[in-house]
């Protein structure tokens, strides 16, 4: 039985005192992460708690619903990514390039601003026994990519302008999101609407289990 490792649990229970990590087996998948154990979600949390989650949030501890179906389309559809240069944008657990690793790609970066994020990915790649390479900034990374991953990152509209800058680093780009009802950019086109839910389970809206599936490709 694999045993969560210190550099997450750590940090995760400065947040809230008894954490626990899971490695969560994914529904309708053959991968498993690193995730907060449900008992945790169980109970209120107090004003300090509540406090430090709002200003750290531990992401990377959870499967978001976009990163889950994601990964799930990848491995149905291994020609995505097979042999290919693969960045996973915002990779929070790294699902998204962990998927796109057993689905065949050549390489794959998982590229986040979070140290913690970074650890997490380290560590769920460990536990599916695949290789990744790391990436804290994603501008300093050369356009060398065949394909830029993206999954819940466009939760903050703040970043809608990204979805121009993901093609100055990859070929194409697949986003995976289920936040934005009004997405329209002339370069993206929907492929398909998936659902699936974040674990563990925030009792999320439904509409936030239906998940919308852009690619763009560089002209």
């Amino acid at each position: 039985m694999p045993q969560p490792p210190a550099e997450l649990l750590d940090p995760l229970r400065a947040l809230l005192g008894d954490a626990r990590l899971s490695a969560t087996a994914l529904p309708g998948s053959d991968l498993r992460l690193w995730l907060l154990d449900p008992a945790n979600m169980n109970r209120a949390f107090d004003g300090e708690e509540t406090r430090r989650i709002l200003d750290e949030p531990p992401y990377w501890c959870f499967c978001w619903a976009s990163g889950l179906a994601l990964a799930r389309w990848l491995a149905a559809r291994p020609e995505w990514v097979r042999g290919k240069r693969v960045l996973d944008f915002g990779a929070g657990s790294g699902v998204a390039g962990i998927a796109a690793a057993r689905a065949g790609a050549a390489e794959v970066v998982a590229c986040d601003l979070d140290p913690l994020a970074l650890a997490a990915c380290r560590a769920n790649a460990a536990l599916n026994d695949v290789a990744l390479g790391y990436s804290a900034d994603f501008f300093a990374e050369a356009d060398r990519f065949d394909l830029i991953l993206v999954a819940d990152v466009l939760y903050d509209r703040a970043n809608l302008p990204l979805l121009d800058a993901f093609l100055s680093r990859g070929r194409e780009a697949l986003v995976a999101d289920s936040r934005v009802r009004d997405f329209q950019h002339p370069l993206y086109r929907r492929l398909a609407v998936l659902d699936a839910c974040t674990l563990p389970d925030l009792a999320e809206p439904h509409e936030f289990r239906k998940v919308s599936l852009y690619h763009a490709q560089r002209r």
